[in-house]
């Protein structure tokens, strides 16, 4: 998956826009601004929780086009004592989709920097520093800090492994020289136990299963600078809580296409094992969650923007786009479901915590509970 995605030559993402409707798949922040906006306002709510701590930063890994940090920072700009501090720090490995995101917040497109840990830097549109990194552990730490994953972890590669009479063994991808072959790659299981079979879970019950070790480092990584700079982690993705098992699949003009048929040319992805990251980070920080987006969304007021964002439109037409888009970010047979929300907080704010949960999280499973 690594290679197939980020391959600085071929990779799916390296050299493409892959967004929306004349790509392969559309995202949440691409069908309405209203998406965004409840995410801002959710980081609006934990900073002013935590006191408006300054400094601040915004850190996210894998901003798209940058729509999803765009729709947050307007939000932000309406408090002036947020954005006066505030620096953003985008995680991106693409040089295509760091210059859209550029453009997108900057209206700018500058050259690549060498001698820095980041490799470009901007003003955005609402005057917030801006800097691009190749890697999370190249952001700078000390300051309360948002970090935010939106459909970023679902494309780290995983491990597979399958049940069998000799115990687990791993599923690799193989060269398949058969002249009939229509693919000339595919998939078989290891003639026996291989290292990354140390990642699962002893206590495991299903007959497949996918591990994504990235994620979990990933999630570990941030609940440390959580620990010690202070700040909260919003992580949005498609997936589950331990119950899945074979979802490696591709996109490819928003229809599901074997992985292994067209390498570089679709997008590849996997489930997020929501449960799994739980239990990465359960002695680190608080956890809390996943919630489904549709409940998120509406606990956080999309409802209320809804209405408001109606009562401005031009036209008939533009009315039924915005009912269409609540309902597709919302409505469970939708994205409303299938998406999850999942927050991170250091274990110190329990002590001053004068609530349950954080907003959007009233109704999910408790920070302490095990999953």
């Amino acid at each position: 998956m690594a290679d197939v995605l980020t391959n600085s030559q071929q990779g799916y993402y390296m050299h493409r826009d892959m967004f929306g409707a004349a790509g392969d798949f559309t995202t949440s922040p691409e069908i309405s601004q209203m998406f965004g906006e409840m995410i801002g306002v959710w980081f609006l709510n934990e900073w002013l929780e935590a006191g408006s701590p300054q400094p601040v930063q915004i850190v996210e890994a894998g901003p798209g086009r940058g729509t999803l940090i765009a729709d947050i920072l307007r939000v932000f700009s309406k408090y002036t004592k947020l954005t006066q501090s505030l620096t953003v720090h985008l995680i991106e490995v693409s040089p295509h989709l760091s210059t859209l995101q550029e453009e997108h917040l900057c209206g700018t497109a500058t050259e690549q920097i060498t001698s820095q840990n980041y490799y470009k830097e901007s003003k955005t549109r609402t005057g917030s520093s801006v800097r691009w990194y190749k890697d999370i552990h190249l952001v700078p730490q000390g300051n309360y800090t948002f970090y935010l994953a939106h459909e970023f972890l679902d494309a780290l590669p995983i491990h597979k492994f399958e049940r069998t009479d000799q115990g687990w063994r791993e599923v690799l991808v193989d060269l398949d020289d058969s002249p009939t072959s229509p693919l000339h790659l595919r998939l078989v299981l290891a003639p026996g136990r291989t290292p990354s079979t140390v990642l699962i879970d002893p206590g495991e019950t299903r007959s497949h299963i996918e591990v994504c070790p990235q994620a979990g480092m990933f999630v570990q990584h941030l609940a440390k600078r959580l620990e010690v700079s202070g700040g909260v982690f919003l992580l949005v993705d498609y997936g589950h809580i331990g119950e899945k098992g074979d979802t490696f699949r591709a996109f490819k003009k928003h229809q599901i296409h074997d992985p292994l048929s067209m390498p570089g040319q679709a997008d590849l992805t996997a489930d997020v094992d929501f449960a799994y990251l739980r239990r990465c980070v359960q002695d680190q920080v608080l956890a809390f969650g996943p919630v489904t987006q549709g409940s998120f969304l509406k606990s956080m007021g999309i409802g209320v923007r809804l209405k408001k964002l109606l009562e401005t439109v031009r036209t008939p037409e533009e009315g039924k786009q915005l009912l269409s888009a609540y309902d597709m970010l919302t409505n469970p047979r939708h994205m409303g479901e299938r998406f999850k929300f999942m927050a991170m907080l250091p274990k110190k704010v329990a002590a001053t915590l004068d609530r349950n949960a954080p907003a959007g999280f009233e109704d999910a499973n408790n920070a302490f509970s095990s999953v």
